[in-house]
């Protein structure tokens, strides 16, 4: 399994930056949410990387799950 990491950047005007590395599809934004929750909550924007756009182990089980009719 590849590392998953957050990179933390603090610009002049105070604005936090995350970046996720190592995480698959959209779990990212799961893996994130605590942290904007506890910064104020207000997310100005959000840049995906490639890696989102990828599926995950667990987004491809879920989407051959639902593909023969079984429930999620």
């Amino acid at each position: 399994m590849e590392m998953q990491e957050i990179e933390f950047t603090i610009d002049r005007e105070g604005r936090v930056h995350l970046q996720v590395k190592g995480v698959k599809g959209s779990s990212c934004v799961d893996l994130t949410e605590p942290i904007e929750e506890a910064l104020g909550g207000e997310v100005e924007s959000r840049d995906f990387t490639s890696e989102y756009y990828e599926q995950s182990q667990v987004d491809t089980g879920r989407h051959l799950r639902r593909e023969q009719g079984d429930s999620p």
